[in-house]
């Protein structure tokens, strides 16, 4: 029962985090999974049959709302299903020791993707504000045509970031999505909405993936039932969640709780002490928290000053 409880927190705290960001759900429960004590297997496992559910009913919510490219889901979340299958029968066979430093190391470097895109998001905030400064002025900005993302891109990306999905247990959206992001003149919404949709592709293959090397016998029903429940619970959460408090500041303390959970699991990789791995939580906590509070301390000024800029007009 405490297990099935704290597998249940993992999942309520994922779900906040994806329903917040719009994605993380994978790589945040799985690094939460592992650190109270379950394989690497059996957390990606669980994780991806419970995303089955969460991603189809996402995808069509998209695809009903005119957010999908089916031609790019398409020639994205095929190669994405059989590097999520190849992944998922990777991670079946290597051993326990073998599994979670390599896991963890997946994790690792997630984390590091998430923190880089929210951190560097003074692009954006330059082209809204320069958008801003034209609509006062009454000038319409250039509206910029949608690009097709490039076929050849499309399949590696969708190869690399199913396979990094199904042995990481996580991460089909930090790959995808921000490399989209960075590669294609594609709406934000279409992006988002193409992701979501073939990531049920993925977590089908995922999950056949795993169930072929590891029988239905290797997975358990009830941390799947747990994490799915408390996903439920937590998906209303997610709204208030957003309202109080920006992306950038969200963005950066996901990406820096995954590191501080798997940084001490990756030392052995590197030969170094895991003895060490408590101060280098420390340090990484110490700096989250600078960062994180300033984070929010400058997004607070900025509602404060538009709030009396509007009552000034």
């Amino acid at each position: 029962m405490p297990m099935l409880i704290a597998i249940a927190c993992a999942g309520f705290v994922a779900q906040l985090v994806d329903g917040s960001l719009g994605m993380g759900y994978g790589v945040t429960s799985t690094s939460l999974l592992l650190t109270i004590g379950l394989t690497p297997a059996l957390a990606s496992a669980s994780v991806h049959l419970a995303e089955i559910g969460t991603s189809g009913i996402s995808g069509f919510s998209h695809w009903r709302l005119g957010n999908v490219n089916g031609r790019v889901l398409l020639l994205m979340g095929i190669p994405g299903g059989i590097g999520a299958f190849l992944g998922a029968v990777v991670l079946s066979n290597l051993t326990l020791d073998a599994a979670r430093p390599m896991v963890s190391l997946v994790l690792l470097a997630l984390g590091g993707a998430i923190l880089f895109r929210f951190l560097h998001g003074r692009r954006v905030a330059a082209q809204i504000a320069e958008a801003t400064a034209l609509a006062d002025r009454g000038i319409a900005p250039a509206a910029k045509p949608e690009r097709r993302a490039r076929s050849w891109m499309l399949v590696p990306l969708g190869l690399v970031g199913g396979f990094m999905d199904a042995s990481g247990g996580g991460g089909w959206g930090p790959v995808t999505t921000s490399t989209m992001l960075a590669a294609s003149r594609m709406r934000p919404r279409t992006i988002i909405g193409t992701v979501s949709g073939s990531e049920f592709i993925v977590s089908i293959a995922a999950s056949t993936g795993f169930l072929f090397a590891l029988g239905s016998a290797g997975i358990d029903p009830a941390i799947v039932a747990m994490l799915l429940l408390s996903g439920a619970v937590a998906a209303p959460l997610s709204a208030f969640l957003v309202s109080r408090f920006d992306d950038r500041s969200l963005g950066t303390a996901v990406g820096a709780l995954i590191i501080f959970l798997n940084v001490d699991r990756v030392l052995p990789l590197f030969g170094l002490d895991p003895a060490i791995g408590f101060a280098i939580r420390l340090g990484v906590g110490v700096a989250a928290f600078v960062v994180v509070g300033g984070l929010v301390l400058r997004a607070r000024a900025r509602r404060a000053a538009a709030g009396s800029a509007a009552s000034a007009a």
